[in-house]
């Protein structure tokens, strides 16, 4: 069973920092590159985004009741790791609960952000919260790959 559990807790950290890194290098580039207007590739990486942020979800909560398992206690959420992981969760959360679904809506209240003026209001405030969506889509990722790297060296030990 404890092998099982380690497993769990690298593979879920695992597809969580793959997918961040697939996400930014594969679907973000190709839908900016592919589709024929930035409003379109807008939208698909924001599906893909929501889709990514779930799964995040779901990774750091296999995570952290596999941490439990294993320590067969609740204190093994003060662990570094374990501690890493919920602050992943908290970013991956505020970024989807609040900074995206506040974008959304300056989205809809321009109708085309490639047709906003970056002058405008709602097209500043727009591109300031993508610039915090990806800065804490950045921090997952390189926190994620602390603590990828903190759960095998805990394992080798």
């Amino acid at each position: 069973m404890t092998s099982f559990l380690r497993f769990l807790q690298v593979f879920s950290l695992g597809a969580w920092v793959g997918s961040i890194i697939y996400f930014s290098a594969v679907v973000a580039q190709g839908a900016f590159r592919t589709l024929p207007t930035m409003d379109d590739a807008g939208r698909l990486v924001g599906f893909t985004l929501a889709g990514l942020h779930s799964m995040g979800v779901i990774c750091a909560v296999i995570y952290l009741v596999a941490s439990v398992a294993l320590a067969r206690s609740l204190g093994a959420l003060a662990r570094p790791a374990a501690i890493g992981v919920i602050l992943m969760l908290i970013m991956t959360l505020v970024s989807q609960r609040v900074v995206i679904a506040r974008m959304d809506v300056l989205r809809a209240q321009m109708g085309s952000v490639a047709a906003t003026p970056p002058e405008s209001p709602l097209r500043a405030e727009f591109d300031r919260l993508h610039g915090v969506s990806v800065k804490l889509e950045g921090g997952v990722l390189l926190i994620g790959i602390a603590e990828l790297f903190l759960t095998v060296r805990r394992m080798a030990v």
